[in-house]
Formats: C-alpha cells, structure tokens, sequence
C-alpha cells in the first residue's frame, strides 16, 4: 500500500509540473514590492475603467440639483396665492426637496457602482438612516419638531411669541432652527425641539389684546365716581379700542386705598402695549386729580409700647 501511494503522489506531481518547459511564476514566487505594485496598477486601471460611470453619476447630482431648484421656485409661485400660510409654503417646498434628490442621489449611486441594485442600495440607506440617527439624535429631533411647527403651530413668520425667557418676533421658521428678534434688538437662534417642548405664548395670534392695569382711590373718597371717571378717561384715549367693552370694577379693600382694576383693548405688538400703557395711565392720573380724587400714598401707621416723648427745644 506505501508503494502504490508513493505512485500515486508521484503521478500527481508529475502531472502539476507544466508541459514543455513552461516556466510561468506563481504567486509565491512574487516579493511583497511585487504584490504591491500588481495591486497598485490593478486599483489604478480600475479606477480609469471606472471614470466614465462617475462623470455620468455627477452630471446627475448636478441636474438634481438644477431640478430641485426648478421645483422649488415652482411651487413657491404655484403655492404664493393658494396657501395663505407661509409655514405650509415651506414645508411643501422642503419635502419635494428631500423626494427629488433622494432619487437623484439613488440613481447617481446605481450609475456610478453598475452592479449595486436598488434592493441593495435602499436596504443600505436604511442601515445608513439608523446609524445617522442614532449620531444625530438632536438634529433629526429639531428636524422633526420644524415639520410640526410648520405644519400644526399657530404662529407664522412675523409674529411676536414669548417663550420661557425669549421673547420677540419670528424672523424665519426653517426645518431645524427659528430666528427670533428680540424687542431689544438682539437675535436669537432657537432649536425647534426647544419651542415644541416648552409653552409658547403668541402675543399676535389675534389683532387685539387685552391689558389690566391696577389703581386705587382714598377711603374717603367716592368710589362709584372715581369708576366713572376712569371709564370717561379711556373713552378718549387713542390707543384704546372702542369695539370692545372698557371694564372697570372696584377690585378690593388694599392696604391704603380701595383698589380699582381698569380693563381695556389695544393692538397686540409689545411697543403697542406699552403706549396704550403710558397713555391710559397719564389720562386717568390727569381725570382723577382734576375730580379732585385723591390717589393715596401707602399709608404707615407706627404703634410703640411705651409712650412716646417728644423733646421739643427751643
């Protein structure tokens, strides 16, 4: 059996060696600078090979990208008379967007890599999504809260809104961020995710806006006249809306005075509120002092324990 394997292996080998003399260099016969330079010029023939497919992948990228702004501006001039919203506006413009060049970039990457099929390349795009998300948890949350606040919130581009500690008029309303200029010139940059997850006050959402005010006549004094007089005094103010109903009601018995709480109408910006502000208060301190009512000072009344001696010198 040892001779008849020795035959056998012998046969092998035998057939293995090349025929004729043929002197041909296997793989183990090269040097490592010699592997590398047959990868070197294998990658690089490749790549020339694979020139033309690119070129044709970015001339698409490129046209997705002329296309897009085509569209764009389309709907912006198809949508400026039917959609009064401008929010709504924006956000049909940025999903045609996001449509058109996920398959512009699709197709780009099915020329640009020939044997990649569109299964495969949306099952990576997937993967892809996953992974981006999970890095970019933050900026796909304000992403998502920008769709909200353009297409459900109530405030547009020029309202004036307070929230928590900002407060001033939206500036521009994108997919990830709001600009908002403060009343005192400062702007400021506020994520999405912020204003959707706080209270938002929207100090313009109607035309009007209702302000209260507190003031007080003497005990003294008579009460019911004082209220006249004030409702007198806003009648002629300028600032003061005259569709809505002016309220003044006795609030109270304050520390010194019987407080009265004064109600009115006014346009709803903040620089509106503070002249109809100034200018009620002017004109019921000017009503009440030509009445001749009295607008008390706080009154203290100090009582000591013993008696108090008064040293009265010459």
């Amino acid at each position: 059996m040892l001779l008849q394997f020795s035959g056998s292996l012998n046969y092998f080998q035998s057939d293995s060696q090349p025929s004729g003399g043929d002197t041909s260099t296997t793989i183990e016969d090269l040097s490592p600078l010699d592997t590398l330079e047959s990868t070197l010029v294998s990658i690089t023939q490749g790549f020339i090979e694979h020139l033309p497919y690119m070129a044709v992948g970015f001339t698409v990228i490129l046209l997705t990208w002329a296309l897009s702004s085509t569209i764009g501006r389309f709907i912006e001039k198809l949508t400026a008379s039917r959609v009064k919203r401008d929010s709504v506006r924006e956000l049909v413009i940025r999903f045609t967007s996001v449509a058109v060049w996920t398959l512009g970039l699709l197709l780009a990457a099915l020329i640009m890599f020939p044997g990649l099929t569109p299964a495969k390349a949306l099952g990576g795009l997937g993967l892809l999504s996953v992974a981006v998300g999970f890095a970019f948890k933050e900026i796909f949350e304000n992403f998502f809260a920008g769709i909200l606040l353009l297409w459900k919130y109530p405030f547009e581009r020029g309202d004036f809104v307070e929230c928590e500690s900002i407060m001033g008029k939206v500036e521009k309303i994108s997919v990830r961020m709001t600009t908002i200029r403060k009343t005192n010139g400062e702007l400021v940059v506020t994520p999405n995710s912020y204003l959707f997850k706080n209270p938002i006050r929207v100090l313009t959402d109607l035309d009007l806006r209702r302000i209260t005010i507190m003031t007080g006549v003497a005990y003294d004094e008579d009460a019911d006249a004082a209220v006249s007089v004030i409702e007198s005094a806003l009648e002629k103010c300028e600032t003061v809306d005259k569709s809505k109903n002016i309220e003044v009601f006795l609030a109270g018995f304050g520390s010194s005075s019987i407080d009265i709480e004064v109600t009115w109408w006014t346009d709803p910006t903040p620089l509106d509120h503070r002249k109809s502000r100034g200018e009620v208060v002017s004109s019921v301190k000017r009503a009440l002092d030509e009445a001749g009512i009295e607008i008390p000072f706080p009154y203290r009344t100090m009582t000591f324990k013993e008696p108090l001696v008064i040293d009265q010198r010459q």
